[in-house]
């Protein structure tokens, strides 16, 4: 299970997801109408509102829900959204990167800092960590969208950097500048993705012992859980051994 994976997102504790969905409602629908309001409320005109409605799409989330937080935008709700980044230490020397859209930088600072502070990590100073991760466009499909061998001829012609394929699904790894134009192209050979996003991929990976995977696990999922903070990426690197005796 590696840090920089979508798959690290609570996948760990598969039960937990149910209970988790209308707190991942509540932050898709955040960022679908902070991306309306940056830009046109039209998906189709609008790159990172159309990743957002894509992400929304891929969690079941109901088309009301989804036309209810462009509308806000429309409506100028979401004026006081701001993005914010955090970066600190995990247990084991692991690095992380937490992505925040918030409405009042103090509270998700405390709150940020808190969950460092009790699950055996550190908050850093801006940039203490993201030398040693690039940033890069990151898309997703599943495993049932096709083979190694197709998904990885379709995403070369497609112009994507990377891939990386396991019995979970697909990462597709693109520069920034061509995240969409990417993204566009594979919709065509292989239908709407499970995401589309910026992401932050980890130049060293850190494997963690058993040890140390459950204080950074609870780490994560005490970040995940702030409604505050939308993504949470990691240069971690978790055996599939250790993972079993943590569930």
């Amino acid at each position: 299970m590696a840090g920089h994976s979508k798959f690290k997102n609570i996948m760990h504790r598969k039960g937990a997801q149910d209970k988790k969905r209308s707190a991942m409602f509540s932050k898709l629908s955040r960022e679908i109408t902070v991306a309306a309001k940056m830009g046109t409320p039209d998906p189709d005109m609008n790159p990172r509102l159309r990743a957002a409605v894509l992400a929304a799409r891929a969690q079941s989330m109901p088309k009301d829900n989804i036309e209810r937080a462009i509308n806000k935008a429309n409506a100028g709700e979401g004026d006081n959204y701001e993005e914010l980044r955090y970066e600190g230490f995990g247990p084991g020397g692991v690095s992380l990167i937490v992505e925040a859209l918030t409405d009042n930088r103090n509270r998700t600072a405390t709150n940020v800092r808190t969950a460092f502070s009790k699950n055996g990590g550190n908050l850093g100073a801006s940039g203490s960590v993201s030398h040693g991760f690039d940033r890069l466009g990151l898309i997703t499909y599943p495993a049932a969208a096709g083979s190694h061998d197709a998904v990885f001829e379709a995403a070369i012609e497609a112009g994507a950097e990377d891939i990386e394929s396991t019995e979970d699904g697909h990462e597709i790894w693109t520069t920034q500048e061509s995240l969409h134009e990417v993204a566009r192209a594979l919709e065509q050979a292989l239908g709407e993705p499970e995401s589309t996003k910026l992401a932050w991929r980890p130049q060293t990976p850190v494997e963690v012992g058993e040890g140390d995977a459950e204080t950074l696990m609870k780490l994560i999922d005490s970040l995940e859980d702030d409604d505050d903070v939308q993504t949470v990426w990691g240069n971690y690197e978790v055996s599939d051994e250790v993972m079993e005796k943590l569930d």
